[in-house]
């Protein structure tokens, strides 16, 4: 009897979860950010879910219960935007995005999204959850107002802390380096001076940048949706693309939780043709070079690719190198490279005859370059790389080399170096076993956390009070300017009152 009361039990508990409907939000400007979500929806789906997921890249494959809503006005957006050279900017020495360019991206494709009808016929539909992204997700918030349920946050740029920070988390200015730029978390004095600098900039053009982005959610959802900070701060959970091992130590509250390397997977067998590819390099083995989703190879200065071509050909490995564009455009390949504008990357990296990685640095591939135990030359070009290159070469197995000052000569000795030195593969291996080691997979973390979610109504009992506070309150600045004008009150009293009588006492005390 107890046996059964216990399974009623259980299939209850389970039962006001099941088939729950939850729409998935990313707004960012590269593929890239859709691939945590792609891998908790195909985590969710099984277990009865309903995913519907809005992003601006068409859908790769089909998932029964999975719907992939690509506004054309958001497409299109992305598509235009990103139209750019930032391999070009980069080896040049310039910004690779304006200010200008920074400054507009939010609320341009909030615009772009909200007017397009696909995303205003999802407000015609009851959801039980959303999730957010945590980059760019002010003009979501619009919707998760007028749909009037409980959102979390997938923070798919490890190291961009602003919603953690909104949400009450501690991000102090001396131990959380700026996402854009190559600091690490052990900054010496001038470092933290220019990470404050750089934060307190940032955060100051984030403000205007956010007004806009509120005219436009009020322009289209109604001038009543309240202020995107304060329904930010009421984020349910925070699944963080990070974890210690990868990114840095953070003090975290009760509703966040790191799932770096959701996407990571074993190394399955390759097509039988790119086998045979690195079978030709018999023990000599092969190289991997890939620019990643966020940076175009094809669209590269002529100079870097022959830069690129000419280091290929003097090294003794075999090359595979994600380019966008036919074989047939490239009549100085030497013999020992393959190209493929896709090519199966954790396949690659946890093959036994890979002796190294070249990247840009992008964060995903990070994660699967410690997953598999791999070396690696980074090449930052802009937002996170920096980042990443900087904690990687910290944690030492990764080499970074400068685009703006980039020789042949310079890339073949980094090269030869991480595969030479064995202490690059070692440290890959042992940040190999520190981020495997965990009592829970990251997608069966994430799914835990998303169906607790849902359980338990937004599970709002897991905020703190710290997300209401402003900077002044809760760095406690408020109360040192109150003891400061206390002390300054007192001392005036005392010029004022007292020190006349003392005076005049001593005086009486002389005579």
């Amino acid at each position: 009897m107890k046996l059964q009361i216990l399974l009623l039990a259980g299939l209850l508990v389970a039962s006001c979860c099941s088939a729950a409907d939850i729409l998935m939000i990313t707004m960012g400007g590269t593929k890239s950010h859709k691939i945590p979500f792609w891998e908790l929806a195909k985590g969710l789906v099984p277990r009865g879910h309903n995913i519907t997921f809005l992003n601006g890249f068409p859908a790769d494959f089909t998932l029964h219960g999975l719907q992939e809503v690509t506004p054309s006005g958001l497409v299109e957006y992305i598509r235009n935007y990103t139209n750019w050279d930032l391999l070009g900017a980069r080896m040049r020495g310039d910004l690779p995005l304006s200010v200008w360019d920074v400054f507009r991206y939010p609320w341009q494709i909030c615009d772009a999204t909200l007017e397009d009808k696909e995303t205003m016929d999802l407000l015609g539909r009851k959801f039980d959850l959303l999730i957010l992204d945590g980059a760019f997700p002010e003009c979501a918030l619009g919707l998760v107002y007028r749909l009037g349920v409980p959102f979390m946050y997938i923070n798919t740029v490890g190291f961009y802390t602003g919603t953690m920070a909104l949400a009450g988390n501690p991000t102090p200015y001396s131990t959380t380096p700026v996402f854009y730029r190559p600091l690490t978390d052990d900054m010496n004095f001038l470092e933290r001076v220019s990470n404050t600098v750089c934060r307190m900039v940032a955060e100051t053009l984030l403000v205007p940048t956010m007004m806009m982005v509120q005219h436009m959610v009020r322009r289209h959802l109604g001038s009543d949706v309240p202020s995107i900070w304060e329904l930010g701060r009421n984020v349910s959970f925070i699944l963080q693309n990070g974890q210690a091992t990868v990114t840095y130590p953070r003090p975290l509250l009760p509703n966040v939780a790191e799932i770096a390397c959701i996407h990571c997977k074993p190394a399955v067998a390759l097509p039988k043709d790119l086998e045979d590819f690195i079978a030709g390099a018999g023990e000599s083995g092969f190289i991997y070079v890939s620019m990643g989703s966020s940076v175009k190879a094809a669209n590269m200065p002529d100079h870097l690719r022959k830069l690129l071509i000419q280091t290929f050909a003097r090294l003794p490995y075999r090359v595979l190198w994600k380019y966008e564009a036919s074989p047939a455009l490239l009549t100085d390949l030497p013999a020992n490279v393959r190209i493929g504008r896709w090519l199966p990357q954790q396949d690659l990296l946890g093959h036994r005859k890979l002796r190294a990685f070249v990247t840009h640095g992008g964060l995903l591939s990070m994660f699967e370059t410690v997953f598999h135990g791999v070396p690696v030359v980074t090449m930052p070009v802009f937002c996170d790389h920096d980042a990443n290159a900087a904690k990687a070469s910290t944690d030492g197995y990764a080499l970074k080399v400068d685009l703006e000052t980039l020789t042949t000569e310079k890339l073949v000795r980094a090269i030869h170096k991480v595969i030479h030195d064995p202490k690059y593969r070692k440290e890959a291996k042992r940040r190999q076993i520190l981020l495997k080691d965990q009592r829970s997979t990251p997608l069966e973390t994430a799914i835990y956390w998303t169906e607790y979610v849902i359980r338990h109504n937004g599970a709002y009992h897991l905020q703190s009070p710290a997300r209401n506070l402003n900077f002044l309150q809760y760095y406690c600045i408020d109360q040192i300017l109150f003891f400061l004008a206390v002390v300054y009150l007192m001392r005036a009293l005392t010029r004022l009152y007292l020190s006349p009588k003392i005076v005049q006492l001593t005086k009486e005390k002389l005579h």
